[in-house]
């Protein structure tokens, strides 16, 4: 079972000194990668060809049949190629990618003779061999190269980072860097899936999209062990699944025949870095330290059979943050404790991530592999904005995986098997056990309430994660004449389990302009008697696909694929709703008229079935308009399913485990009819004893009822793309293009609504009849409970985007690359901020038919990286990404004809640039002369210091009076870095 650290812990331990102390044991050369390509093309009907990895000596033999060869199952790398017919040999060298299938013809007369073992061509292999290109592929698929993952500039070491160089992705850093999450068009992170060796990576519990990434500024893998990767941004086939946005599908590195190995340590401080505008205000930085420290090594443990890999890599940051007063309280006389608190700060952050694969070439027909993936994380949240230190979290997030893999190959067939274990725990909790303290004042725009500081303790306890095991197989058939048949199933056994407490401690809420010594409410969660707020949930999956690719001629191409899915979650389908709430909903009288029907609702353990119609069709085509792969038209449409995160389903339970109490103390701002929770202030209510009689004093029911609709969906998208790639030759050099057209429309993400209605049934105060905005049943609590929430699918988003890219590969005989990515995006979804995570619609009686501008999506985005190779072992790299400005959301009252006719109404701001920023890196490479190289290296993360702004004033105005501010900055928030220098040292042996 998970295990929770209840203390954070900051001391680094030594464990990369021992690490690096063993590295002087091994000796030089280049790791390889392993996971599963394709190598097919044209051969005289006689011809034998043999292909060996160069790296690891793994060789495979086919005979040719009917005037073509299909040789599966090798790891991307590079090979060697012999061709045999007519009693003579003929040696070719290409390189594989990640779950490529490449094309090479082999046909012609052998130009020259080479023994298969002939170990000189070999040496040489490595430095000639190209690069195939895959351009008959019907997805919109780009890779990111290990060239690039080493070169370009970078401050994370979050192997992800680099899929923003991918049209349609968007890396997304939040504020200083609090989290990165990877998106794709229209769509959230949690729509994501990441692959590693071709084992998805999904987060079922929590957001982001895969485990570990929720809430953290964390690696989800050692960037030593990545050696390249694929995105795939829509029509993938039908082996991906729980995905309805993009596809990553990576590769660990490996061992080889030579021993190998690599240290890497960089670090930058709030020395190396410039103020950012907020730090300038204040006189005085934040104090920041970054330090990002690995090791790597690798090698035979018998040659040509079995081989190791193993890495380890760390993060040891203090981050900085910058706790500020609200724009909107200029107006406020703010107390000087209270403004004592405000200026830069900062928080601790740890990591340490362990990588490690065994690889064992039992036969020139079967691989058989071993890894294990250990993350062990500690990091403070919830500091900074209107946090102060005090009210900070303390988040504990660790990560277990392992996968046992058998990869065989015969003449006609290759079956790929994997049986994975994966535990993952999300524990954040207060760093301080106290009461919450909360100070607000009264906001002059909308008659609210402005926070002004949190501090006491966190406001967060939760305990939640997924373990269990997987099952999952892959066959491929070759034996048809021009037809690929690939088949499999995946059974995942996963216990889900979820706590929540909101708030954990008492919140103390006070108003500082009329008694900043007295609350004038209090809220507090109390157990509720005979249930349990820890829940769990045996989750079974299942998945199974049938594809083929069809060769139809020499220049067409069919992908025809379909794929089921299923799910049970035992928590959701097996739940039974307290017949005490059963019996108070039926005989509520405010909804036996309204706009739904709540017995959709009540589930008694036996009206509720898991969705079964996840039948998914997939259909691609590639058009090789003159046979040579240099121009080919390529399409297709289909559609994918994600999956509901069990967050969001254990909601039912987290409502019902707690009962949330809130006294009012009435003032002249917050007034309140006398009852039983609106009474003069008591002193007493300011400890535990007072709050437990108070409780004790006035029993209710029960608090907020969180009800799941019985009929729940999957989420899924339908895609649709045409485009078309080339490759041309200028200045020497092959040069990839592609451009594509792509639709994208997901449906059925869950949403939560609010329940409650007026005693005539509608949603609107039935007081004012022409209301459309505000005056939400918020008063209309179920009888002896709290507000009903209701939650079931309905968000949509839909996009049509223009992808467009060019790409000069680095290699060793033309050392520099250059990619561009370009991407055209018209976004639009029905509950604005769903692309950003928001699942909550409490303005309105539902979703609705309306779809807004999206406000996580820029419409215009172009990112341009290079590597330049100089003389003396120098390597200059750069990046550039341009984006117009991302929508923001906005309520437009301006335009409407009273305060309660309010309506959502996002806007783009005149800037034709919403964020720019520039990279650059600079490398140099000492040899030794021995088996040790030397590597010193400095980056300069947004080197022209460009300000990122992100506060600005989003209100429209009152009805008739337009506000002079509106779309102007109004504070000094910026996305981070500001300009940072970073240094680097490395050693390769």
């Amino acid at each position: 079972m998970r295990h929770q650290r209840n203390n954070p812990r900051y001391n680094r331990r030594l464990l990369a000194c021992a690490l690096a102390s063993c590295l002087s044991l091994a000796a030089p050369a280049v790791l390889a990668q392993s996971t599963s390509a394709t190598l097919r093309g044209s051969a005289a009907s006689d011809a034998t060809i043999t292909v060996t990895n160069v790296d690891t000596g793994l060789t495979r033999t086919v005979q040719a049949s009917n005037g073509s060869y299909n040789i599966g199952g090798l790891p991307p790398g590079t090979y060697r190629i012999v061709l045999t017919s007519g009693g003579q040999s003929r040696t070719e060298a290409v390189t594989l990618q990640v779950g490529q299938t490449a094309t090479f013809n082999l046909t012609g007369a052998p130009a020259t003779t080479a023994a298969p073992g002939d170990a000189t061509t070999l040496d040489t292999v490595s430095v000639t061999a190209p690069m195939l290109v895959e351009t008959k592929t019907s997805e919109v698929a780009t890779y990111v190269s290990q060239k690039q993952i080493e070169l370009l500039p970078q401050n994370s070491r979050n192997f992800l980072a680099f899929a923003d160089t991918v049209p349609g992705m968007r890396f997304i850093t939040s504020g200083n860097g609090n989290e990165s999450q990877l998106r794709s068009g229209a769509q959230g992170a949690s729509q994501i899936n990441v692959f590693i060796d071709g084992v998805g990576q999904k987060n079922y519990v929590t957001p982001g999209g895969i485990t570990g990434q929720d809430d953290s500024r964390g690696n989800p893998f050692p960037q030593l062990a990545i050696g390249e990767y694929k995105v795939i941004t829509s029509n993938y086939k039908a082996e991906y699944d729980q995905i309805s946005s993009a596809a990553v599908t990576a590769v660990t590195r490996s061992g080889t025949n030579d021993f190998s190995g690599s240290f890497i340590w960089d670090r930058y401080s709030d020395d190396w870095r410039e103020a950012s505008p907020g730090e300038a205000a204040a006189g005085r930085k934040s104090p920041e330290r970054t330090e990002q420290y690995g090791v790597a090594f690798g090698g035979p443990i018998i040659r040509d059979r079995l081989h190791f890999f193993v890495t380890y890599e760390a993060k040891d940051f203090v981050v900085p943050e910058m706790v500020t007063r609200p724009n909107s309280a200029g107006h406020v006389a703010i107390p000087a404790n209270i403004l004592a608190q405000y200026g830069p700060t900062s928080r601790p952050f740890d990591q340490d991530v362990y990588f490690g694969k065994l690889s064992w070439q039992a036969s020139d027909a079967h691989l058989v592999e071993f890894s294990a993936r250990i993350r062990e994380e500690v990091g403070i949240l919830d500091v900074g904005g209107v946090n102060a230190v005090q009210a900070a979290t303390a988040l504990n997030n660790d990560e277990k995986r392992y996968d046992l893999r058998s990869l065989y190959s015969a003449t006609d067939w290759m079956n790929d098997a994997h049986l994975t274990f994966e535990e993952s725990a999300y524990n954040p909790s207060p760093l301080v056990n106290a009461p919450i303290v909360r100070y607000t004042a009264r906001n002059l725009a909308n008659n609210g309430d402005i926070t002004l500081l949190n501090t006491g303790g966190g406001a967060s306890f939760q305990d939640k994660g997924q373990e269990g095991w997987g099952l999952q197989n892959d066959f491929t058939w070759y034996g048809w004449e021009n037809h690929t048949l690939k088949a499999g199933f995946k059974y995942k056994d996963i216990e889900l389990t979820a706590f929540q407490q909101f708030p954990p401690n008492p919140r103390y809420i006070y108003d500082v302009q009329v008694n900043p010594g007295q609350p004038y409410r209090i809220e507090y969660t109390t157990s509720r008697v005979g249930r349990t707020p820890f829940i769990k949930s045996d989750n079974k999956q299942f998945g199974i696909y049938v594809q083929d690719d069809w060769q139809v001629n020499e220049k067409l191409t069919l992908n025809l694929g379909v794929r089921w899915d299923y799910e049970d979650m035992g928590a959701y389908t097996d739940y039974v709703l307290d017949p005490a709430i059963v019996g108070a909903l039926r005989g509520w009288t405010n909804i036996q008229n309204t706009d739904y029907d709540v017995e959709d609702y009540i589930s008694n353990g036996s009206n509720r079935k898991s969705d079964k119609n996840n039948f998914a069709p997939r259909l691609g085509f590639s058009y090789d308009l003159y046979g040579d792969q240099r121009h080919v038209f390529f399409g297709g449409v289909g559609r994918s399913y994600d999956r509901n995160l069990f967050d969001y389903t254990a909601r039912e339970f987290y409502a019902g485990a707690f009962t949330t109490y809130t006294i009012n103390f009435p003032d002249v701002n917050h007034p309140c009819n006398p009852s039983p929770t609106c009474i003069p202030f008591d002193p007493a209510l300011m400890t535990p004893e007072g709050l437990a009689a108070f409780a004790a004093a006035n029993p209710t029911a029960g608090g907020e009822v969180n009800l799941i609709r019985n009929d729940l969906e999957t989420p899924y998208s339908d895609q649709i793309s045409i485009g078309m790639r080339n490759i041309f030759t200028a200045w020497g050099n092959d040069w990839n293009t592609s451009i594509s057209l792509a639709h994208i429309r997901s449906k059925e993400g869950i949403y939560f609504r609010l329940g409650n209605r007026y005693p005539n049934g509608g949603f609107r105060d039935p007081a004012f009849p022409n209301a459309t905005w505000g005056r939400q049943p918020w008063g209309q609590a179920i009888p002896g409970y709290g507000s009903l929430i209701l939650g079931q699918n309905g968000i949509e988003t839909k996009l049509n985007s223009l992808l467009l890219s060019i790409d000069k590969p680095y290699t060793e005989q033309s050392p520099w690359g250059l990619t561009v990515a370009y991407t055209y995006s018209d976004a639009t979804e029905n509950r604005l901020s769903s692309s950003n995570g928001e699942t909550y619609v409490f303005d309105y009686p539902d979703v609705g038919d309306t779809f807004y501008l999206s406000n996580g999506v820029p419409k215009h985005r172009l990112v341009a990286a290079g590597i330049y190779g100089l003389p003396w072992d120098i390597t200059l790299s750069a990046k550039l990404i341009l984006e117009s400005p991302t929508p923001r959301s906005a309520t437009n009252c301006y335009d409407a004809i009273s305060n309660d006719n309010c309506f959502f109404d996002p806007y783009e701001r005149s800037e034709t640039i919403g964020f720019k920023q520039f990279d650059v890196a600079i490398q140099k490479v000492w040899d030794t002369g021995s088996d040790l190289k030397l590597k010193v290296r400095a980056d300069l993360i947004n080197a022209f210091n460009w300000s990122n702004w992100t506060d600005f004033d989003d209100w429209r105005g009152a009805p008739g009076v337009a506000n002079p501010n509106f779309g102007q900055r109004s504070g000094n928030g910026i996305l981070w870095p500001t300009r940072t220098f970073k240094l680097s040292f490395g050693l390769d042996w």
